[in-house]
């Protein structure tokens, strides 16, 4: 796979100079352009893997080619010792975490609710809810202390299609926009603030393995990964934005509205 197109900051900003930011499932993909626009703005960018090394090795590389400091860490969002260590490990190599992304996230194997086993349902909940629920435990404390953070979620349109076939995947995103919903309530007043992304499809791995199995269901032009990363960057640049739902579909913020209003 090629790599992601290096972005870069406007001349002479780096609006998230001096801040620190954990992103779940950075190796590759739209994990990979997120780790790389956080690190273009300045910011110092942990990111966690499951697998392919090589590859989250090149992503840091990467960073550091835009002057940040980019740390690997192997880590498996469905797991609880593994989330504890992410954030520990990020905050000894970078400090304490105040831009958190939850982006890593698995598709569900495309069967009907009567036929999909208890164990898928249970395994969607834990990578793209569970997870990011103690995620958000772990970092919220240092948040608080500093009096401001971001938490991005990276959701789905799928939360507000309700497609056949797609039960796993769509419950689990719903329950992650529904923490997001209820966290941007919950630490407003501590200068915290959250927001949903949920893109349409991706021209990534995953994206066009979609494509390749279920062509009549995604005909659509797809976002690139660089495309929805600067969505991700407006959002973590606009002071008072929190509690919103930004729908992406080629490229291009289609709605601010939908399985999670704005308020």
């Amino acid at each position: 796979m090629s790599d992601a197109h290096t972005p870069e900051a406007p001349a002479g900003e780096r609006p998230l100079q001096g801040r620190v930011a954990l992103v779940t499932g950075g190796s590759r993909g739209l994990g990979r352009s997120l780790c790389l626009m956080l690190a273009a703005c300045g910011a110092g960018v942990a990111f966690t893997y499951r697998k392919r090394a090589e590859e989250a090795e090149r992503t840091a590389e990467l960073i550091g080619a835009l002057g940040g400091r980019g740390v690997a860490l192997l880590s498996s969002v469905d797991s609880a010792a593994d989330n504890e260590r992410a954030v520990a490990e990020t905050v000894e190599a970078l400090g304490p975490v105040d831009v958190l992304v939850n982006n890593a996230g698995i598709v569900s194997s495309g069967m009907l609710v009567a036929d999909t086993p208890m164990a898928e349902f249970r395994r969607l909940m834990d990578v793209h809810a569970f997870g990011p629920a103690q995620l958000c435990q772990l970092v919220l404390p240092h948040m608080r202390v500093a009096g401001q953070g971001d938490i991005v979620m990276i959701s789905s349109v799928a939360a507000a299609e309700f497609e056949p076939r797609a039960a796993p995947y769509a419950m689990a995103k719903c329950a992650q926009e529904t923490l997001a919903r209820t966290l941007a309530t919950e630490e407003r007043a501590h200068g915290i603030r959250v927001n949903v992304v949920a893109p349409g499809l991706i021209d990534t791995d995953m994206g066009r393995r979609l494509v390749s199995v279920r062509p009549e269901d995604f005909t659509d032009e797809p976002s690139t990964p660089e495309q929805v990363a600067s969505v991700v960057q407006a959002v973590l640049c606009s002071a008072e934005l929190t509690g919103q739902r930004l729908a992406v579909a080629a490229g291009r913020v289609t709605s601010a509205a939908g399985a999670l209003p704005s308020f």
